[in-house]
């Protein structure tokens, strides 16, 4: 797994701002693909571009890849040792 391709459930969350329950139902039941590392699951990046496109019904401008991309690289930053950590257990 790559540093920065993947996220988890609380990062999901706070990105398409809505609950963790709501996100982890979400994978439960198919409607979002995830990995299990350990306890705890992985989304890919890719897969909340795709949730992101689809709740704004269009493409995405260059502004709003980039914003995204400065708001992965902060979570990444902030969260990246605490999943590595947790995908440990």
């Amino acid at each position: 797994m790559e540093k920065g391709e993947y996220f988890s459930i609380a990062q999901v969350a706070k990105i398409l701002k809505i609950s963790r329950i709501a996100v982890y139902k979400k994978v439960k039941k198919g409607e979002m693909a995830a990995i299990r590392i350990g306890k705890i699951y992985a989304i890919p990046k890719e897969n909340i571009l795709r949730k992101i496109r689809k709740i704004k019904g269009h493409t995405l401008s260059s502004e709003d890849v980039e914003r995204i991309k400065r708001a992965v690289d902060k979570t990444i930053k902030d969260y990246g040792e605490v999943l590595k950590k947790l995908g440990s257990e």
